[in-house]
């Protein structure tokens, strides 16, 4: 999955926001996500499956970059992939399974 905007963020304070809606029916399955800048859609991605279970002790949970298993190809690889802008606050919000 490569959920990507061709515009670059806007200078200033900005609401970045991945939707995801899972197509439920059971563990590892697909859906849709939506990446939003500020309240308007810039990039929508279909995800065909998802991770089933647990993930491996050695993974982290990063922000800004990605320092372990990339989640695309060039990214985490070396400083220029790393966002170096400010993050105040990050929210994560999880739905019951359907």
């Amino acid at each position: 999955m490569s959920c990507v905007s061709t515009d670059s963020l806007p200078r200033g304070p900005a609401t970045v926001t991945l939707d995801f809606a899972y197509d439920g029916g059971g563990l590892g399955k697909g859906g849709k996500a939506t990446l939003s800048v500020s309240g308007k859609t810039v990039a929508e991605e279909r995800v065909e499956r998802t991770q089933p279970n647990i993930f491996s002790a050695d993974e982290t949970a990063d922000v800004g970059i990605d320092n372990q298993a990339p989640v695309a190809e060039g990214i985490g690889i070396g400083s220029e992939t790393w966002f170096t802008g400010k993050i105040n606050k990050v929210t994560l919000e999880v739905s019951p399974l359907k």
